[in-house]
């Protein structure tokens, strides 16, 4: 995976500050609210949901038991529907296989130069444009909330909807300022009002669909069974990019596979209601190699790992392979509601980019370290997960990692052991509790001392300890330990031991 995005802090800098802007929490606390009530009513229209739930679960579980089966299926199925299969072990490899494409299908004018781009997370989280910016190429960003993030050069702050942090009115204004030196300009006299801002984004990027050569789209699923790839969106930019270019290029991570057609219809059913609260996707776009009568004449499908085998190594830590990018944790999550999806540093914000960051990145810097803290733990992301992704408990086994010191920094295809920064104390006296929990006898000693000194026991931790009771107030210690009490009413020797 590529770096964290330059110059970010650690998460709880970045979230400090980001609380500290009012209009920044009025625009995320407007829009989650009214994402998160749409769609409890779309879900709530289903009978069978927890079924569906649990059957997307089991179907991501199976397909990531054998993926190695079903990843040499979608290379066969792809080649022989005319397409050509590319993988690649990181962030690097990938964006110079896209690249080099890219220049490939060049035809000597100004065409070659530029590319239309489907809205897509694994090209983000390579940082393909930029390493197509370094090449001379320039990619256009198509997808509207994208488009807004593009033109104010600024980063994606959710994974739905990146420009969930802007307002109509900055979005005015982004249009009049910014759309000129990208391309058309935006009408004079434009307001604020949607259908107003809609019309000029259409009007921008129909030139870019009718001119360029080269599409460049990721991929909601990948249908082992016969190399089909599925779009799903709401606009129909992701259309015109997978239709009108002569050559159509998409990344897709190697974790979006599911093993037949008929696994689509649970995906349909659950993704729209947990991301948009529709009950059906407006436009589902599905492709199978290339045709002479339709579409582009060529396909490329790159398989992205940067990652994912290391992830899927980890037996708690794998479920996050499960995550179907339909937003909802975000949507529900206190933490993201208050700090917005910058302060996280990845283009994965939110509950799900606080356990598949740590995971595809390492646990090694500084922002990284810090993502799994970044939750309260209260469990509302597990509850609207709709492959019941247990965000909770894969948070606490990375803090683990993170307090042990664990799989850390990635070099090349490896990734190696190193320690946890500043978390010595913190490992310390994990390592302590370890071994009073281990052996008995000292635990129950320790218990007894501390009921019998109860009332001298300080509100407040001294020295470090000071930062966490600061914010918390120390649970009382009872009369009477719990083994000691279930002796005494129940009889008889201990049963923990």
């Amino acid at each position: 995976m590529s770096g964290t995005y330059l110059g970010m802090p650690a998460f709880p800098e970045a979230a400090r500050k980001a609380v500290g802007d009012s209009t920044l929490r009025g625009n995320l606390r407007h829009a989650t609210h009214t994402i998160r009530d749409k769609r409890a009513r779309a879900v709530a229209e289903l009978d069978d949901w927890a079924a569906l739930r649990e059957a997307g679960k089991q179907i991501k579980d199976h397909t990531l038991r054998h993926l190695d089966r079903y990843l040499v299926q979608v290379e066969e199925a792809v080649t022989a529907a005319g397409g050509t299969v590319h993988w690649a072990a990181d962030a690097d490899e990938a964006n110079e296989i896209v690249a080099r494409l890219v220049e490939e299908a060049g035809g000597g004018d100004s065409a070659e130069h530029e590319v239309v781009k489907v809205k897509s997370m694994a090209t983000q989280e390579i940082a393909l444009n930029e390493a197509l910016e370094a090449r001379g190429v320039h990619a256009y960003e198509t997808d509207l909330a994208e488009l807004i993030v593009q033109l104010g050069r600024d980063r994606p702050s959710h994974i739905l909807v990146p420009a969930i942090h802007r307002n109509r009115g900055e979005i005015r204004d982004i249009f009049r300022s910014e759309m000129s030196e990208w391309g058309r300009p935006a009408p004079e006299n434009l307001t604020d009002t949607p259908a107003e801002l809609a019309e000029a984004a259409r009007l921008h990027l129909r030139e870019k669909f009718l001119r360029a050569r080269v599409g460049i789209s990721g991929a909601n699923f990948v249908v082992a069974e016969t190399g089909t790839l599925v779009v799903v969106e709401s606009e129909g930019n992701g259309r015109m990019c997978l239709t009108l270019p002569e050559t159509l290029i998409s990344v897709v991570g190697i974790e979006k596979i599911v093993p037949r057609w008929q696994d689509l219809e649970v995906f349909l059913q659950t993704l729209p209601r947990s991301s948009t609260a529709e009950r059906m996707n407006p436009y589902t776009s599905m492709w199978t190699g290339t045709t002479d009568e339709d579409g582009p004449r060529t396909f490329h499908l790159v398989l992205l790992d940067n990652g994912r085998t290391d992830t899927l190594a980890d037996e708690v830590g794998r479920q996050a392979l499960r995550c179907i990018r339909c937003s909802a944790c975000l949507n529900v999550c206190p933490v993201y509601e208050r700090a917005g999806g910058h302060a996280y540093g990845s283009v994965y914000p939110g509950p799900i980019g606080a356990i598949l960051s740590p995971q595809l990145r390492g646990t090694g810097s500084d922002v990284d370290a810090s993502l799994p803290y970044a939750s309260s733990l209260c469990g509302a992301c597990y509850e609207v997960c709709p492959v019941a992704i247990d965000i909770p408990e894969v948070l606490v086994h990375l803090r683990e990692r993170v307090v042990q010191g664990g799989p850390a920094v990635r070099h090349g295809n490896r990734v190696v052991l190193r320690p946890a920064k500043g978390h010595a104390a913190e490992r310390a006296a994990m390592r302590a509790a370890q071994w009073a929990f281990t052996h008995p006898g000292v635990l129950r000693t320790g218990q007894r001392l501390a009921s019998r000194t109860r009332r001298v026991h300080p509100r407040t931790l001294p020295g470090p300890g000071r930062a966490w009771s600061g914010s918390r107030d120390l649970p009382p210690v009872p009369a009477e330990p719990f083994r000691d009490w279930w002796q005494r009413t129940h009889g008889g020797k201990d049963g923990a031991e």
